[in-house]
């Protein structure tokens, strides 16, 4: 499967995970902070950070992300590694995220 394909499939699995206290998935939010294709098999890795170190999401989000990757075809190993520098912030949402959180 295609590098930039595969990508796109990954960031779309991402667009339907959400944090259980915001209406808004983890990539729109800004969670994401890279996502990485290593051909030739196809292993992913994900840095992400949460809203803040106590997120009580903090154990399922991570695993939700694994597994949701995982089952996607053409995926081999899943890697999600947490990050808190930089730290997360309002701004890194998206322009669809604010909106929809009445921040704009």
């Amino acid at each position: 499967m295609d590098k930039e394909v595969l990508r796109q499939r990954v960031i779309d699995t991402l667009q339907t995970i959400y944090d259980p206290e915001i209406p808004v998935s983890i990539y729109e939010l800004g969670l994401i902070y890279e996502v990485n294709i290593f051909p030739p098999l196809n292993n992913v890795e994900i840095i992400m950070t949460l809203t803040a170190p106590n997120c009580p999401a903090a154990q399922s989000l991570p695993s939700e992300v694994e597994s949701k990757l995982k089952a996607l075809g053409g995926v081999n190993e899943v890697s999600v590694e947490i990050v808190w520098e930089p730290s997360w912030n309002r701004d890194m949402m998206s322009e669809a995220a604010r909106l929809e959180l009445g921040m704009m």
